[in-house]
């Protein structure tokens, strides 16, 4: 048997997507603005049939999976012009903002209907804890429904191919610019509804 190595990097990875599941269920986006970089998971607490078996259920509910899950890290890391330590900005209050905007753009959709929980972590873990949160939730907007994070590609890139999550959630303004996807709406609610027949909820 292999000795238990805390500082392994999937338990690493772990233990900050624990410590993200521990922190309170906020409205999206939060209600005051903070710094920090970091991880998030949104949650569904709306009445939309597709995502009935996701529904949270109260504002202490530890149970439910969340919708989506992603990270918000410091602007210039992607290309290595961020110094460590560094103050990074409100980047993940302004990444949780951008996914209520998002929302709100479509037809079907409302942030008010969203939760959303939130971690500010150094730097070098974001990674790695939202690797491991995704890996262990396989969140529907990250897997069946990918696009939900995607950007507006920007002028003259507009020959590349719309989402499945904007195929499915129509209603942001650069992605009817977009080449269709090759699947319709039904055929995404499809695949939506066969991920989660496993999901079962047994709470009272």
């Amino acid at each position: 048997m292999e000795p238990f190595n805390p500082l392994d990097k999937r338990n690493l990875g772990t233990s900050v997507a624990q410590a993200l599941l521990l922190q309170s269920l906020q409205i999206l986006p939060p209600a005051q603005k903070f710094g920090g970089a970091g991880i998030y998971a949104l949650y569904y607490a709306g009445d939309h049939e597709l995502y009935k078996p996701l529904r949270i259920r109260g504002d202490d509910d530890t149970q439910t999976i969340p919708i989506y899950g992603g990270k918000a890290v410091p602007a210039g890391v992607r290309v290595g012009r961020f110094g460590l330590n560094k103050p990074p900005g409100p980047v993940l209050f302004n990444r949780l903002k951008e996914h209520a905007d998002s929302i709100n753009q479509t037809s079907d959709l409302k942030s008010e209907d969203f939760k959303c929980r939130f971690l500010v972590v150094d730097d070098i873990w974001i990674p790695l804890g939202e690797s491991l949160l995704i890996e262990q939730f396989q969140p529907i907007w990250n897997s069946v429904v990918p696009g939900f994070g995607n950007h507006d590609p920007g002028k003259g890139r507009h020959n590349q191919q719309r989402s499945a999550w904007d195929t499915l959630h129509p209603g942001r303004p650069w992605a009817a610019n977009l080449n269709d996807y090759p699947k319709t709406s039904d055929e995404i609610a499809k695949a939506v509804r066969r991920a989660l027949e496993t999901i079962t909820d047994s709470r009272p």
